[in-house]
């Protein structure tokens, strides 16, 4: 029913559009400015559209937003959305440089999880997924910056709530170009001292009779900034949009996309840990260089497991990220008895996988064959250019470390992630005694599909530099063989069940909200308030041995067809297919917005505003204990849903050459969910989270301009704090890992017709590693200058250094203390990157 109603959504706008608008004449195309001025024009009136009833100017909005346009994406020194994205105020994001391997969150509000639960991202206005923590289907896996870009708008907290679904702390909404004037142009892109090399391209034009295009994308291939020894990024994406434009005002636009894209996860990788818990000393283990080394090597690449329908499957890692989503849309808009009437719909069919390799147990090689093999275990290369040779002397292994790794393969088969969505709404400007009163209604249907496999394997280990690691046999002393080719079991064997996570979800979740919102104007008031309904109807079936009642989760099987089970086979993960769990519940949640605009001047503003909203579950409650698994749905509403509640206020200031946003926040949220943490040895352990979380701060965005010289700035101060913890009570009062307290952001840069030379920095304070407020997390500060050099009309040179000074940015620490073992899994940015461009534009 509800797939219905997207379509017939859809469609009965359009042929209104078409039926109520006659064509329009060709209009002559403007020449676009090539965006470096010499000098600094007064600044045009800043009209946001995402995540509010009518685009208007920001000085007479009671939101906190930021948009970065086409000539800020290069001077970023990222590519990657998620790196993109942490360049706006407000926004925390933990991510390596990998689309698809990223977590996000915003002022303060937990990262509990992988992911980004309360931050929605949007392409043209509706979202890439419905949920932004699906396992192993983060929303960036299936969404790219490139030329086909023109804005990317982000807005924190107010409006979110009631504009859009399951997004209570902001939307982040990237714009594309639509061809409104004829140009474009090719972009070549190439690592200096690494193997990547990237093509962008972009070119849109008017077409007659009210017709425009646009066409954009890219390609990519190579090794990447870290050694992998074989093609870790490979793929690209096509965009295209063509729009008719009525002769009275509005549009129908119809769009399409295709992407077929991997990345490698840039995961964690294990380092030394000395000197203090307050002040850790990070490095690498001998013959490795964490910013530039990957578990990931083509000696450890293939494996097996088992498929959803328990038949054997070759895994390749070397597939890593890999995202493909083929979508097409409609969009209109067009005025009707005072109403202008608008309406998106798209439906993506997505697919993919996850590949990552995660160190878990380490140590001593003598002491790891202990733990797989027992007493006197000896060890030999299964993978490598030693492949079955004996190792007389493991005190070598590891770059002559002697350490051994067991280690986790995590697969993720995305079987479909589809999502259609249609946000159809109208909104009608009153003349209402001395202001203007503005009304929208609207009415948003979605509905997500989420088949995933998932599974982990065991394997043994020897971690080398340059993409030299390879995976080790163990055997025992009586001669048997207990690893296969390196694999210790086709299950999570170090756990005491040890089918934990083989899980095939089988899922669909539907969203029917409501919505509607007032905004007055008068005099230099702006009074608003929004409304939003939710219902969800969520149906499916889990299969996994974790919903027991019985269901059994492991078995032997020859899973290399060899005749003969060995050690290792005889721990495989199956799912009990014909046991599997019944998913069927309704949920339903009310989001409310209210704001008050004080234009204290024509060139500033005050504001204040007051927001709850909400966030639905989706798949990662369906094997925790917030289900019953017995009825089929959570235990009880709070399981269903995560409310949010938060307070802003601010000043705003735009003169001629300066623009100053300041805002003060507060944020609460109770949730559910469970993360992967670290104990005091740096074992990756399952936590199951029940907590309320509370934050508070202030962001600064400002911009300055005076000549040729530029400057912009961001900052985000925050205090958050754990308020209650129903699993764990020792840990209230405590600040929530890896939270610093000083988020900031600048670019300064000396802009000519010529050149643009400049630096983008990023930095934070540190942080605490774990929840329980042990081990800190060192701060950083990332320098990554950039020149742009127009020798020529149309011709840009380029040369940008990501992370000159090759700074050891961590991301995160797999430990709650310094382990005596002194060694630790951590997740780190790339080191220096130097990359070369060359832009032809037509």
């Amino acid at each position: 029913m509800a797939l219905r109603f997207v379509l017939l959504a859809c469609i009965f706008p359009a042929f209104c559009a078409q039926a109520l608008a006659a064509e329009a004449p060709d209009a002559p195309a403007e020449r676009a400015p090539d965006g470096t001025p010499t000098a600094s024009p007064a600044p045009a009136a800043k009209t946001f559209s995402t995540g509010v009833a009518k685009g208007r100017d920001l000085l007479d909005s009671a939101i906190s937003a930021t948009s970065l346009d086409e000539t800020d994406l290069p001077r970023l020194g990222v590519s990657n959305l998620a790196g993109i994205i942490g360049n706006m105020p407000g926004i925390r994001v933990e991510s390596t440089g990998s689309d698809g391997f990223s977590s996000m969150t915003v002022r303060g509000l937990p990262l509990s999880g992988d992911g980004s639960k309360y931050l929605l991202i949007q392409e043209d206005g509706l979202p890439v997924l419905e949920f932004g923590d699906i396992h192993f289907g983060a929303m960036d896996t299936f969404v790219r910056a490139d030329l086909s870009l023109s804005q990317v708008q982000a807005i924190r907290g107010g409006s979110a709530s009631t504009f859009a679904s399951n997004s209570p702390g902001g939307v982040i909404n990237l714009i594309s170009k639509t061809g409104e004037e004829a140009g474009g142009a090719v972009r070549y892109s190439g690592g200096l001292g690494y193997d990547l090399n990237r093509a962008d391209f972009s070119y849109g034009a008017p077409i007659g009779h009210g017709w425009r295009f646009h066409i954009g994308g890219f390609y990519r291939i190579g090794e990447g900034p870290r050694h992998l020894g074989y093609n870790g990024f490979s793929g690209g994406q096509v965009k295209f949009n063509v729009t008719h434009d009525f002769v009275g005002g509005g549009y129908v636009r119809f769009y399409g996309k295709y992407l077929d894209d991997r990345q490698p996860p840039n995961a964690e990788y294990p380092v030394l840990l000395s000197g203090s818990n307050d002040k850790p000393t990070i490095a690498s283990l001998p013959g490795t260089d964490v910013r530039r080394d990957t578990l990931n090597s083509k000696y450890t690449s293939t494996n097996l497991t088992m498929d959803e329908n328990n038949n054997p499957m070759a895994i390749d890692q070397r597939r890593g990220i890999h995202g493909v989503s083929r979508a097409f849309g409609v969009e209109t808009q067009f005025d009707i008895g005072g109403w202008t009437v608008s309406d998106r719909f798209r439906y993506a069919s997505n697919s993919g996988s996850f590949n990552q390799e995660l160190p878990f147990v380490f140590g001593p090689a003598a002491a790891m064959g202990t733990i797989v093999g027992g007493p006197g275990a000896t060890f030999s290369y299964a993978t490598g250019p030693n492949a079955g040779q004996s190792i007389s002397s493991p005190a070598t292994l590891s770059g002559g470390s002697g350490l051994l790794f067991l280690q986790l393969e995590l697969y993720g088969k995305i079987n479909k992630l589809d999502h259609v969505a249609n946000d159809l709404r109208a909104t009608r400007v009153w003349n209402l005694g001395s202001g203007k009163l503005t009304t929208t209604v609207g009415l948003y249907a979605s509905q997500q599909s989420v088949q995933v496999l998932t599974n982990l394997n065991n394997s043994v280990v020897s971690v080398e530099g340059k993409a030299g690691s390879s995976y080790i046999d163990v055997t025992a002393a009586n001669g048997t063989r207990m690893t296969d080719g390196g694999i210790m079991g086709y299950s999570f064997v170090m756990l005491p069940n040890p089918a934990a996570y083989h899980r095939y979800y089988d899922m669909q979740y539907r969203v029917l909200a409501p919505y509607g919102s007032a905004n007055y104007q008068f005099g230099r008031f702006a009074l608003g308030g929004s409304l939003r309904l939710d219902t969800g109807k969520v149906k499916g079936n889990t299969y996994g041995a974790e919903l027991g009642n019985g269901r059994s989760g492991l078995t032997a099987y020859d899973m290399n067809r060899d005749g003969t089970i060995s050690a290792a086979e005889s721990k495989v993960a199956v799912l009990p297919l014909s046991q599997p769990g019944i998913v069927d519940y309704t949920y339903r949640y009310l989001s409310y917005s209210v704001g008050v605009n004080y234009r204290l001047a024509p060139d500033a503003s005050l504001f204040a505003r007051y927001s709850r909203g909400g966030r639905a579950a989706g798949e990662r409650v369906l094997f925790t204990p917030g289900m019953d698994v017995a009825a089929g749905r959570p235990i009880d509403s709070s399981a269903a849903k995560t409310p949010v509640k938060q307070a802003e206020g601010g000043f705003k200031l735009r003169k001629p050459g300066l623009e100053v946003y300041v805002t003060g926040f507060w944020a609460a949220t109770t949730e559910r969910d469970f993360q992967i943490g670290a104990d005091g040895a740096g074992r990756p352990i399952m936590i199951s989270v029940v907590r309320d979380y509370s934050a508070k701060g202030v962001e600064l965005e400002a911009t300055a301009h005076r000549g040729p010289f530029n400057l912009a700035l961001g900052a985000t101060y925050v205090k958050a704090r754990i308020d209650g913890d129903l699993t764990d009570p020792t840990l209230v009062g405590n600040t929530p890992r890896h939270q610093p307290s000083l988020l900031f952001q600048a670019r300064p840069e000396y802009a000519t017709a010529l050149f643009n030379v400049g630096a983008q920095l990023n930095g934070l304070t540190s942080s605490y590693a774990q929840d329980s407020n042990i081990l800190k997390q060192p701060g950083y500060v990332i320098v990554s200058p950039y020149l742009f050099v127009r020798p020529l009309k149309r011709v840009e040179l380029g040369l940008s250094a990501y992370n000159v000074f090759d700074k050891l940015g961590i991301v995160s620490l797999a430990a709650a203390s310094i382990p005596a073992s002194g060694v630790a899994n951590a997740q780190v940015l790339n080191g220096r990157t130097v990359t070369g461009s060359l832009r032809l534009e037509f």
